[in-house]
């Protein structure tokens, strides 16, 4: 894959000029955690470009398990880069979150349409979805309002991309047509394998349970100890409805996430404990 970086200054990145079939070009902002150079991102790109307007904006470098975090205390640096000499994106030297932020608040001459996060190379089920930055960024884009897709493929394998990216830009027009509720975003997972063998499609929950965890302690040439955290998989769950044993039984699993995690059942329990007045 080729790569260099333009050095002009910072202009709208447009591609596509063809209409929908609703008869209308979104602004689609996308954008990842593997960094602006993955795989999976441009699978999305060459999908979406024919028919819609796409800014790429993604972290120059991998933003993995980074969760929701934002720069605050550093400058974001942005530069303007072509891959193979044909597609162009912004690289951002912060988090998903941040290219989030940039795209809606500075560098986007409209406000997106539809913000894409992905394709994550590695499955985003589960408790993982409070680490993973591909799913921040779709998270960030729900609070703004906008509808958003955090999109990941278990596995490693690049076969599929193409596949998973022409899905999910079918699936965009749905969302765009039904609309989601303010503040919640879509979390869709793709089994590991070819295409052709996937079983359905799964409207799925996420699961609570912990991956089994482990840390290493190893010791440096200088007799210093240091630390390796590693997780393994999560066991498939007998629970149909979950996230990760629909990916399991080779079905792409789609979950809708809220922005709110408020507890509304715990409320009145709480009231009851009679804490809304502070004692002397």
């Amino acid at each position: 894959m080729g790569i260099h970086i333009i050095p002009d200054s910072i202009a709208t990145i447009q591609a596509g000029n063809q209409i929908t079939r609703d008869g209308k070009i979104m602004h689609i902002l996308l954008t990842n955690d593997d960094g602006i150079y993955a795989p999976g991102l441009w699978a999305l790109y060459k999908r979406f470009a024919p028919k819609h307007n796409v800014f790429v904006i993604a972290p120059d470098r991998e933003q993995s398990a980074v969760g929701h975090g934002i720069t605050l205390n550093d400058p974001l640096r942005v530069n303007r880069v072509s891959v193979d000499h044909d597609c162009q994106g912004y690289a951002v030297s912060g988090t998903p979150a941040d290219c989030v932020k940039l795209g809606v608040l500075e560098l986007m001459e409209f406000k997106p349409d539809m913000v894409i996060s992905g394709i994550n190379s590695g499955a985003n089920v589960g408790i993982n979805i409070n680490y993973s930055g591909t799913v921040a960024a779709a998270k960030e884009a729900a609070l703004y309002g906008l509808p958003a897709i955090a999109v990941s493929m278990h596995g490693r394998s690049t076969d599929s991309y193409d596949d998973a990216a022409g899905f999910v830009s079918e699936f965009a027009d749905q969302v765009v047509r039904n609309g989601l509720p303010h503040g919640t975003f879509l979390n869709i997972n793709f089994p590991d394998g070819p295409f052709n063998a996937i079983s359905g499609i799964r409207i799925s929950k996420l699961s609570t349970e912990l991956s089994p965890e482990h840390i290493e302690k190893r010791v440096d040439p200088r007799s210093r100890p240091y630390y390796w955290q590693r997780c393994d998989t999560l066991p498939a769950n007998d629970d149909p409805e979950i996230d990760g044993t629909a990916l399991y039984e080779k079905c792409i699993s789609i979950t809708p996430i809220t922005c709110d995690v408020t507890d509304y059942k715990s409320i009145e329990a709480l009231k009851s404990w009679g804490i809304d007045k502070p004692h002397k």
